[in-house]
């Protein structure tokens, strides 16, 4: 039987009172019951995030490991100003080859009724830039304060469905870009 795929949830954001961990956690639930996936939750704001570096010198290897061992990510970022957070951005920089040819999902969170539609559109080159996959749909958690009650708790089942299809995609794309990983040898170009 083939392995379990390895989808980690990136929770991109580390502000207090962060509304998006609701989400983040939902996304990790829901992925938690697919049979063939493992998940964790990594928070960028519990990486030890190196500010005073650049490059390969400013790796985690804890975090480096877990991305490399990974088959696709799922990553939930809010919308600051149209764009994404720079810590967000920070922690995707501290790799580069362990992203190549591998399955990347995006949901966005925002106050408003757009559900972070622009962070997404931001983070399109950046992902492509690192060598992820993305996928064809996305979640978008608008008006995330009335999503939630204070507990996290999701207030709108519609969020299960369009969650579904989202892994159900994710899942597909991380087999495939697995699949030529291990089987299809790499064309080198010079």
């Amino acid at each position: 039987m083939e392995r379990p795929l390895f989808i980690p949830v990136i929770l991109g954001t580390s502000r207090q009172g962060r509304r998006t961990e609701y989400a983040a956690r939902f996304v990790l639930e829901q992925t938690k019951k697919r049979a063939d996936v493992e998940t964790e939750l990594i928070d960028v704001c519990k990486l030890p995030l190196k500010l005073d570096d650049a490059g390969e010198q400013m790796k985690d290897p804890k975090f480096s490991a877990t991305v490399e061992r990974s088959d696709g990510l799922i990553i939930v970022t809010p919308e600051y100003n149209h764009g994404y957070p720079g810590l967000l951005k920070h922690a995707l920089d501290m790799n580069l080859e362990e992203y190549i040819h591998k399955a990347v999902g995006i949901c966005g969170v925002s106050a408003g009724p757009f559900g972070g539609a622009r962070v997404i559109e931001a983070l399109l080159p950046v992902m492509r830039e690192l060598g992820l996959v993305t996928i064809f749909w996305d979640v978008n958690f608008g008006n995330v304060q009335k999503l939630f009650d204070e507990q996290g708790n999701l207030l709108d089942q519609s969020y299960v469905r369009r969650l579904e299809k989202f892994l159900n995609e994710l899942i597909w794309m991380a087999r495939v870009l697995r699949y030529g990983r291990e089987n299809v040898p790499e064309v080198k170009t010079e």
